[in-house]
């Protein structure tokens, strides 16, 4: 049997192996059959890490740096020290000004001890009038009898009512006092809450100044290495200004796998792990989580596929992947460097066959 001229030709030969060629490095790259595979990988990974940045909460002058460019430090270790000398003297003032105010809730107290002593005075002195006021009374009653029986002088008698109308009156008057005493008590607790909540307030702005005291100390809040120092001596800076930063050695990976990858992917499934930056060293890991949107959704400026023309394009989704423990070059990784992922889904495809078949 005799091929045509035409597929006997040198040329056209090499454009049939290329154009073959072709079509089976477009089915690799995409992963199509006959070259499907349940190993997932990507090069769009890299490391993360919580990096921490530092600013004061305070305005000043830098005092002193007593830290260097990437030096390691511990938690409480003092970074930067501020001017303290103006918030020295506004806590001393905030002190002073608690002490005035607690002055004058002991005064108050005093005082109110002093009316409720009035109070008891007039008391005493209604209970005086009282006992002046029935014996009076007796002796009234007593020559009202006599006189009415002719034993005892008219002129008796009414010195007897007299004594008994004053007496009467010095009872109202001891009861009026009684009265202008209490309310003077009601009234004055009244302000008791005004004195309180004085002392309160200064105590309130002596705690503000210790605290913007403390905060002139720039301290580490934990563990880590530090960035660049740009802190300098003598240098003003302004609440929020960055100063330096500081990165814990926890990290971790995180890989943005086409969403096209994710339908056997699953937390737990092992991982392996490239990092360019140990000489393509590798590393394992898992997924500990997989995030519950694409990144674009949480860009600033999100896709607005609902206008003008739309081309569909695979979309990532980040994936958590935490490292196994014992691995020596894992301390030698940093923020920001890049990683290639592979996670075999190998198990889950083969649970979804079975699945599929039963």
């Amino acid at each position: 049997m005799r091929f045509p001229q035409f597929f006997t030709s040198k040329a056209t030969i090499l454009v049939l192996l290329a154009g073959v060629i072709g079509v089976l490095a477009i089915l690799y790259a995409w992963q199509l059959p006959p070259f499907t595979s349940t190993v997932q990988s990507t090069d769009n990974a890299y490391v993360k890490g919580r990096v921490t940045l530092i600013a004061p909460q305070l305005a000043g002058y830098v005092a002193s740096v007593p830290v260097t460019d990437y030096q390691n430090v511990k938690q409480g270790d003092l970074l930067v020290q501020m001017d303290d000398r103006t918030y020295q003297q506004q806590l001393a003032q905030a002190q002073a000004s608690l002490a005035q105010q607690e002055n004058n809730l002991e005064n108050f107290e005093s005082n109110r001890r002093a009316k409720q002593a009035s109070i008891e005075l007039a008391q005493a002195q209604l209970s005086a009038a009282l006992a002046a006021l029935d014996k009076t009374q007796a002796d009234f009653d007593r020559n009202v009898s006599l006189t009415n029986k002719g034993l005892s002088a008219e002129s008796v008698g009414e010195q007897s009512r007299a004594a008994l109308v004053q007496a009467q009156s010095a009872v109202a008057e001891a009861q009026a006092s009684v009265n202008i005493a209490q309310l003077n008590l009601i009234s004055f607790e009244g302000t008791r809450n005004g004195f309180v909540a004085a002392v309160d307030g200064a105590k309130a702005a002596a705690q503000l100044a210790r605290i913007n005291l403390q905060n002139t100390k720039i301290v580490a809040p934990l563990d880590g290495q530090l960035g660049e120092v740009s802190a300098r001596l003598g240098q003003f800076v302004s609440a929020g200004t960055q100063l330096t930063s500081i990165t814990p050695p926890q990290t971790w990976i995180v890989a943005n796998f086409k969403e096209t990858q994710l339908g056997l992917m699953q937390i737990g499934q092992s991982a392996s792990l490239t990092v360019d930056a140990l000489s393509k060293s590798k590393l394992t890991g898992h997924i500990t989580q997989i995030s519950p949107a694409t990144g674009s959704e949480f860009s600033v400026l999100k896709p607005d596929n609902a206008t003008g023309n739309f081309t569909k394009i695979a979309q990532r989704i980040p994936v958590h992947i935490e490292l196994d423990p014992g691995q020596d070059l894992a301390k030698r990784l940093a923020p920001g460097m890049s990683v290639s992922v592979a996670v075999d889904t190998a198990d889950a495809a083969a649970n979804n066959n079975a699945a599929t078949t039963r």
